[in-house]
């Protein structure tokens, strides 16, 4: 293998990806735009249907409704929220109005348990109401909150009067304190979703390249002239590699630079600007976690290099490689899941699995974990992956009826016939072509 002829064949397709427009595209500016742009979709659909939400009334009835306190009948009519219906018959009709969408919930007073008789005025409420439709739960919300509110100021009063305390009247009380700091809280966020989406954009910039520099080629008609030029075909495919991982890599790298720019401007509005206990979300990565990222997407990109070429090289179309790829792509993905664990590092087992182990060493890195054994066991095993693919390949590379497209199959079929002997070095088909040695 000639590395000069490989860099001047890197250089033409890299300069031929720049003239594609799908690979532009799912290469370049997606990953730069499509997250900023989901993310502020996403932003103003929320904001858009809890608007649409809060202006809508809930439509309520009320049954038995308690004599000793109008003042709590008067709040609920008071709010604009809230749209008092007639009272039903019976609770039954109520709860056929309810499962008709006619009527969102139904308010039921009873009087108070034996043991909270001896209140004078107290009562028990049931609030009926079908969980499995939005406005109804709403509805059930509002009517709760009115009433809790109520009767937390009739008990105060109530208190007051019999000349109870406030500290003899509380039982106990429970508060809630998250000791998470900002950044602590936008480490959490960005663990969770840089991660998900470095791997996929990886994979979908690896995607259409794998597919157009081999099964296009075939398509185009341009693989064999390829294949005549003075370069040896293992440098050509070398070239064909390196392009591809490359535009992999650039896919994950804008993708990831992209997320963070857009989420301080774009995820704070959407997260209320704080989280639980109050802490702000501050979207910050450690210094030593960026050439981890770095490192991964690397790993990442030449693993769905190899795989994704590796299949595409069987296909005759375009669209026969995109049939051959997507397994690859999705099978990827899956793994994914067990990088998302947040109560879990980096573990032996995890860091043995392709794809979740990149996922899981990159968002330890944002979390501030670095466990360096075992991020060293990750970047061998997708190197073994990698060498096993490119092994794989070389052997591939020595068959002149694959190269020259003659051969009908797939990956499968040209293990189980030829590199595993099961039908001899020809294929079992009479006049097959022995094995040429690749330069």
């Amino acid at each position: 293998m000639n590395w000069h002829d490989v860099w001047i064949l890197y250089r033409r397709e890299l300069r031929s990806a720049m003239r594609e427009r799908t690979i532009v595209v799912n290469g370049i500016l997606m990953p730069i735009f499509l997250y900023p742009v989901m993310l502020w979709v996403i932003l103003t659909g929320i904001t858009f249907v809890s608007g649409l939400q809060e202006r809508a009334a809930s439509r309520v009835a009320v049954l038995d409704p308690p004599p000793a306190h109008p003042a709590l009948m008067d709040t609920l009519a008071a709010r604009e929220d809230i749209d008092l219906r007639p009272t039903p018959v019976a609770a039954d009709e109520a709860i056929r109005l309810i499962r008709e969408e006619e009527l969102d919930a139904l308010v039921e007073f009873l009087p108070a348990a034996p043991s909270a008789a001896a209140l004078q005025g107290n009562f028990t409420v049931h609030i009926r109401y079908d969980r499995a439709v939005e406005r109804s739960r709403r509805a059930r919300d509002r009517v709760d909150a009115v009433i809790s509110d109520y009767r937390d100021e009739w008990m105060a009063r109530e208190a007051e009067t019999l000349g109870i305390a406030d500290v003899d009247r509380q039982q106990f009380l429970v508060v809630q304190r998250n000791t998470s700091s900002g950044e602590q809280m936008g480490a959490l966020v960005l663990g969770m979703l840089i991660p998900l989406f470095l791997v996929i954009m990886v994979a979908l910039g690896c995607f259409i390249p794998s597919i157009d520099s081999t099964a296009g080629e075939r398509e185009r008609s341009t693989w064999e002239t390829l294949m005549t030029v003075s370069a040896s075909r293992l440098s050509i495919v070398t070239a064909k590699y390196l392009y591809v991982a490359t535009l992999g890599i650039l896919a994950g790298l804008l993708n990831v630079v992209a997320m963070f720019v857009s989420l301080g401007a774009v995820m704070a509005p959407l997260l209320g600007g704080s989280g639980e206990g109050g802490a702000t979300f501050e979207f910050t990565i450690q210094p030593l976690a960026v050439p981890v990222m770095m490192v991964a997407a690397i790993a990442l990109a030449l693993f769905f290099a190899a795989a994704m070429m590796l299949l595409a090289a069987f296909a005759r179309s375009f669209k026969d490689g995109q049939a051959m790829v997507m397994p690859i792509y999705w099978l990827a993905i899956l793994p994914i899941i067990l990088g998302q664990q947040t109560d879990q590092t980096l573990t032996p087992t995890i860091a043995a699995i392709p794809v979740a182990n990149a996922a899981m060493m990159i968002r330890d890195a944002i979390n501030g974990v670095f466990l360096w054994p075992l991020m060293a066991e990750t970047m061998v095993v997708l190197l073994l992956m990698v060498a096993a693919c490119l092994l794989l390949a070389r052997t591939v590379l020595k068959f002149e009826d694959f190269l020259m497209d003659s051969f009908d199959g797939s990956l499968w079929r040209l293990a189980r016939d030829r590199l595993l002997g099961a039908r001899g070095a020809t294929g079992g088909r009479p006049g097959g072509t022995a094995p040429a040695r690749a330069d």
